[in-house]
């Protein structure tokens, strides 16, 4: 990895981000093709199922995230025949647990709808919109693993067209099924995974036609116990990571379903919106994870102290710029999903809190991709259920418990200042002290 760094950062980030932006206007697109409906119900039932797509990434991440960075630290020190084994391990595991994990939704739909805080007037809603979910599952995790182990042997472009081509026909498709043949939350749902199915057929072809030390040879699709560990090692934590998000959703609602759907469907609205800054904030930070893998691969140490003040510095002022804009706008952003007045405070209220400290967030993640890069599996474990797990729901329950509605809302807020602090700390002592600092 020659040349300067801060080039050769944004050569691999910038697809990345283009690719969390292209996502990103279609999930603001799909929430707003269902709120044409204004149906609150509606709203609030696709919205109930945000977790179930969480919980597809994190399942396709335990193969992502752990296959590109191991991927990364072989491509450093110049092992190529190892890469195609864990390359077509991870992807072949990836449509294994997928299909497992879709049978799991399947069979268990009603009680999981009912965990997921559906009722009466919104399971007629969220239902078929779960089940397609569901039937498109392997899909959805195989496609999280062919982009990530292409961003590791550098194709970035590639894993942003891959990332991108399924939300540009979902986009297509939305209007057609939500609003002209009128299959509201059915549609949205079988858009979605038209799309996820298309963008397999796409990796397929570039893995086949452009890769230089990918494979998809069953044959080769064996590996060793030591990698096996490294890439379940890495990958497990970031899996948990989004399972801890799908869970937090999902006792945010409960906790919400006590105020009325109203405001469900105002969070919903809020989530999507809040994406304007976390989808380039994940951009930024998984855009370099193969540049931490490989440096740490081939031991560059002075590059690798300088990517990571590069790219916290870019993380910090892109978040900052752009959490300012949200907030002040978050009236008007809320305004285009749903103009009901009371949608519109409470959904402005919502996305600012959350906003607030997007930035604290950006910089957790970084911190959590710079462990998983260098392989401290135990530390990437514990930053992973942290945010949005175990700090999250310990306020969530106290500031609930102490402040009501009000509590409930400044939760987020609350837990990214606490977790920054917690990240921070071990990264201090666990990294940079050891050899970020070291000259």
């Amino acid at each position: 990895m020659e040349g300067k760094l801060s080039k050769t950062y944004f050569r691999l980030a910038l697809p990345v981000v283009l690719s969390m932006v292209i996502t990103l206007v279609y999930n603001l697109a799909d929430t707003w093709f269902v709120a044409a409906t204004d149906n609150t119900d509606l709203v609030a039932g696709v919205s109930l199922c945000a977790p179930v797509l969480t919980i597809q990434m994190a399942f396709g991440n335990i193969f992502a995230q752990g296959g590109c960075t191991l991927t990364s630290r072989l491509l450093g020190s110049g092992r190529m025949e190892d890469i195609k084994r864990v390359s077509s391990f991870c992807i072949y595991s990836g449509y294994l647990i997928g299909i497992a994990l879709g049978v799991v939704f399947l069979i268990f739909h009603s009680g999981i709808l009912l965990v997921l805080g559906a009722d009466a007037d919104t399971t007629v809603y969220a239902q078929p919109y779960y089940i397609w979910l569901a039937l498109g599952t392997p899909f959805i995790v195989a496609s999280y693993v062919y982009t990530n182990l292409f961003r590791a042997e550098g194709m970035a472009m590639e894993a942003m067209i891959g990332s991108s081509i399924g939300a540009v026909l979902n986009l297509i498709l939305d209007p057609v099924l939500i609003l002209y043949l009128g299959m509201g939350a059915k549609g949205a749902a079988i858009a979605t995974v038209l799309g996820y199915i298309l963008a397999n057929v796409y990796c397929i072809f570039v893995l086949l036609k452009k890769s230089r030390i990918l494979s998809l040879a069953p044959k080769a699709a064996r590996i060793s116990g030591d990698y096996l560990r490294q890439v379940l090692g890495i990958g497990i934590p970031a899996s948990i990571m989004n399972i801890v998000q799908s869970i937090s959703v999902i006792f945010l609602n409960q906790f919400l379903l006590l105020y009325g759907n109203e405001k469900i469907a105002a969070m919903g609205i809020a989530f999507k919106a809040v994406s304007i800054v976390n989808l380039v904030l994940v951009g930024l930070a998984y855009g370099g994870q193969p540049m931490f893998g490989y440096l740490i691969g081939a031991s560059q140490r002075k590059r690798l102290r300088e990517l990571f003040r590069f790219n916290l510095a870019v993380m910090i002022v892109v978040a900052v710029v752009l959490s300012l804009i949200v907030f002040a706008a978050a009236p008007a952003i809320v305004r285009f999903f749903m103009s009901q007045p009371q949608i519109v405070a409470d959904g402005s209220r919502m996305l600012r809190l959350q906003v607030v400290t997007m930035t604290l967030a950006g910089v957790v993640l970084l911190l959590t991709l710079v462990f998983q890069s260098a392989g401290r599996i135990a530390i990437s474990f514990v930053l992973s259920i942290a945010r949005q797990g175990f700090i999250f729901l310990t306020v969530l329950f106290v500031l609930s418990w102490w402040f009501g509605y009000e509590g409930i809302l400044a939760a987020q807020a609350v837990a990214d200042c606490i977790s920054v602090c917690f990240a921070g700390i071990l990264f201090y002592h666990c990294i940079y002290r050891s050899w970020i600092k070291e000259e």
